[in-house]
């Protein structure tokens, strides 16, 4: 990540996020497919579409659609019409409800890809109607019109540097982790991974590396298992999760085992959250979910009016099938017991009493979670 675009990200973290659409006064278009006449200007009586990939992830149902949905009724006076779609991690569901958005005429579309490559002609059909895309957490291919993520890259580098601070002075050349990488369908995966090795490489061994269908805990266990039982219980020192849902069923298969290692996580779900507290899970990585629902809001609407988004998105990035997309990409943070209450609780996440329920208090007592 350059610099500039470090700094453009910072500052969406920071509380950058009240940006002006007033200041977007041009019919100027911006994206991917650089028509200008595919929008015409219009006011707050537009139509927006989202499309989710699944329902697993807490975080989608619980934050992503709520936040984007109350962003652009408040950019558009209540007036836009919000139509919603998750598809359950069903690539071919997904290019269904693009063709139900297409049907049903909606001026702009924010897309979390299931399949980034598999949609991608679904993306055109969308913008061959004039439909603008917004790319959301994942970068699909097609010509996107903006884009809006974390760094994940950063992400990646996050999990790593953590969990070479819990391995300490066991973390050589010769210590053995698992690395329990995303799917590959998903472009984010891969950029995690790469962020990972880019620690991790030449400072530990990586016994057995795995990427895990559908981001499936069901998959992580069981690649955790084979994990054990093909280098030994004895001789993994930890594991790198890509993301808490995985850390559950990869933590599940290391109890069997009686096998207490520090594992990675990311999303900051509350079970994770929960598992950290419980010293299960070393760490997750804490995404600014408010940040990220809100630049895709301001980008949809702007786009749905046929806006310029040169006041919201400072930077450009590249997708196999695009060039100079608009992008606003969100720092991270390393979740550890030590921040919880100044991220997962300050940000309205979770409070302590639903974190620190039952066989949970006494930690957060120890913890001052509160």
């Amino acid at each position: 990540m350059n610099t500039r675009m470090r700094r453009a990200a910072v500052a969406v973290a920071a509380g950058a996020m009240a940006i002006s659409l007033a200041a977007c006064g041009s019919a100027e278009e911006a994206g991917g497919d650089n028509d200008s006449t595919a929008s015409a200007s219009k006011g707050d009586d537009i139509k927006v579409g989202l499309l989710l990939p699944e329902n697993k992830t807490a975080r989608y149902e619980k934050f992503d659609r709520p936040l984007i949905e109350k962003k652009v009724k408040e950019l558009t006076n209540n007036k836009a019409e919000f139509l919603y779609n998750n598809a359950k991690q069903d690539a071919n569901l997904q290019a269904q409800q693009v063709d139900t958005m297409i049907t049903n005429k909606v001026d702009v579309l924010i897309l979390d890809a299931v399949d980034a490559k598999a949609i991608q002609n679904s993306v055109q059909k969308a913008v061959d109607q004039g439909i603008k895309v917004v790319a959301y957490d994942r970068l699909a291919e097609g010509p996107i019109s903006a884009y809006t993520s974390f760094d994940n890259e950063e992400v990646g580098r996050t999990q790593g540097e953590a969990l070479l601070t819990a391995l300490g002075d066991k973390a050589t050349k010769s210590t053995k982790i698992v690395m329990i990488n995303g799917s590959v369908t998903d472009p984010n995966a891969a950029q995690f991974k790469k962020g990972a090795h880019s620690v991790l490489d030449g400072k530990v061994t990586i016994a057995k590396e795995y990427d895990t269908k559908e981001w499936s805990p069901d998959n992580a266990n069981s690649e955790m298992e084979a994990a054990i039982s093909s280098v030994g219980a004895k001789n993994i020192a930890g594991v790198y999760s890509a993301n808490d849902g995985m850390a559950g069923g990869i933590i599940t298969a290391l109890n069997a085992a009686d096998l207490k290692i520090p594992v990675t996580g990311q999303d900051a779900e509350l079970a994770a959250v929960q598992r950290i507290v419980a010293g299960e899970q070393y760490m997750s990585v804490f995404k600014s979910y408010p940040s990220e629902a809100e630049v895709a809001g301001e980008m949809a609407v702007a786009l749905a009016k046929g806006e310029s988004l040169d006041s919201i998105a400072k930077d450009k990035v590249a997708s196999g099938s695009a060039k100079d997309i608009p992008s606003v990409l969100v720092p991270v943070v390393s979740l550890t017991t030590d921040n919880i209450n100044d991220t997962v609780i300050k940000e309205g996440f979770y409070t302590a009493a639903e974190i620190c329920t039952g066989k949970y208090k006494a930690a957060c007592d120890k913890a001052g979670i509160k």
